[in-house]
């Protein structure tokens, strides 16, 4: 049943993608007019660009090459943000379209009949023998007609070309701005949490929390460097990566994670798996990472000056008998000490809210990553991005270092987050 459900999603889907590629045809191609290379070339995109989109979507499924992912996700993973942007301003524009056509036509003069030609009057005269009719005057050439509703057409046509140039304008801008934001490398945000268990020593102890890298056939070992250097940059005493961090095989995106290794920090650099990670292959990745430096809490708990350390696995790994293990993590802590918990996703708080946790630090939800997917985010998630509490737990959500599929964000701006604890005790 599970299969024959994911197959009708899958139907569903392509059925609507290829509902929306032909409105926008309809919209772009066919009413503005087009003729000739134009034509072929706006309905050559609209045939090609979801094409490629899909293989961008399957290729590292299927086990492609990796230069072959790398060649359909750019332009594949780009035209998925372009079309929703498209999409929504042209859906946005329909009533300006509607309003416009109508106001044209309502102050548009009737048309005037043209008068009907006068009989011609054709002299009399005796034909010379053998050519009849020879003095008779030629009847002038009927008056050309104007085409019924050449006026209408040509109105069509420019407010069709008028409001898919402002709709295509504004989707290249969005998308283009989006791809900036990710390309330029993630922001530092500063976040103070108190936590009431915190000795007073390790008041302004500083956790540079990054989730979501999502290091793969877009995102390389350049957007890794920049991230390292952000991090750097921040001198915190201690390192969480909560999950997430690759779309790939070590294989692949070996050399792209190496900068990892030039991470500094005081305490050093924890890792957690995402659901990510079980989609390439945990178990590689927990290896890989722990040769760079970095150390692994897989359901594990390690001391810090003042505080507990614990990471729990993502609950992607529960099909492979792997998944988040609190009992082990945290059963048989020191309540009486301040605890962190690092999980991938925020949907494990109440998890840690029953195990006595003060902090949780979590990502996965890119905070939406595209406008308006903040909103299709708060339905899966406790908390999309940002600071909130869960009874005596508090649980801070990161918006993210990378971007998933389209290398885009639009509301959502990545950040390597810096949270600041902060003591009660005096």
């Amino acid at each position: 049943m599970t299969v024959v459900v994911v197959v009708l999603v899958v139907l569903a889907v392509l059925a609507l993608l290829a509902l929306v590629h032909r409105w926008l045809w309809i919209r772009l191609v066919r009413d503005t007019g087009l003729t000739g290379w134009a034509r072929r070339s706006g309905t050559t995109a609209l045939i090609a660009l979801p094409l490629l989109s899909l293989a961008a979507l399957t290729a590292g499924r299927a086990g492609a090459p990796f230069l072959l992912q790398q060649v359909v996700s750019w332009p594949g993973y780009l035209w998925l943000a372009v079309l929703l942007y498209l999409t929504l301003a042209m859906l946005a524009l329909e009533p300006v379209r509607a309003v416009w056509l109508r106001r044209s036509r309502a102050a548009a003069p009737a048309p005037v009949p043209a008068p009907a030609p006068e009989p011609v009057r054709v002299p009399e005269a005796a034909p010379e023998p053998g050519r009849p009719g020879a003095d008779a005057t030629p009847a002038p050439p009927a008056p050309e007609e104007t085409p019924a509703g050449a006026t209408g057409t040509t109105r069509r046509v420019f407010v069709a070309r008028t409001l898919g140039g402002v709709a295509a304008a504004a989707a290249l801008a969005t998308v283009g701005q989006g791809t900036y934001g990710v390309l330029r490398g993630p922001r530092v945000k500063r976040v103070t949490v108190p936590l009431a268990r915190l000795p007073r020593a390790q008041h302004g102890f500083r956790i540079a929390v990054v989730s979501d890298v999502h290091l793969g056939p877009v995102l390389g070992r350049a957007h890794t460097q920049r991230i390292v250097d952000t991090i750097n940059s921040t001198q915190p005493d201690l390192v969480a990566v909560v999950g997430d961090l690759v779309d790939g095989d070590v294989a692949d995106l070996g050399p792209a994670a190496e900068p990892l290794a030039r991470i500094r920090s005081r305490h050093g650099s924890f890792f957690v798996t995402g659901n990510h990670e079980y989609f390439s292959g945990a178990q590689q990745w927990v290896d890989h990472v722990r040769e760079l430096g970095l150390h692994p809490l897989e359901n594990a708990r390690t001391e810090m000056p003042g505080f507990d350390l614990a990471g729990v696995n993502d609950v992607a790994g529960e099909r492979e008998g792997h998944g988040p293990d609190f009992a082990r993590a945290l059963g048989d802590r020191d309540r009486a000490r301040a605890s962190v918990l690092l999980a991938h996703q925020p949907v494990v708080i109440h998890d840690a809210v029953r195990y006595g946790v003060d902090l949780q630090l979590s990502g996965h939800t890119h905070g939406g990553q595209m406008w308006p997917g903040e909103y299709l985010a708060d339905l899966a998630n406790p908390t999309v991005a940002g600071l909130e509490r869960y009874g005596d737990t508090q649980l801070y959500v990161s918006r993210g270092a990378g971007a998933w599929g389209p290398p885009v964000r639009v509301g959502a701006p990545s950040d390597i987050t810096v949270v600041e604890l902060a003591s009660y005790q005096t």
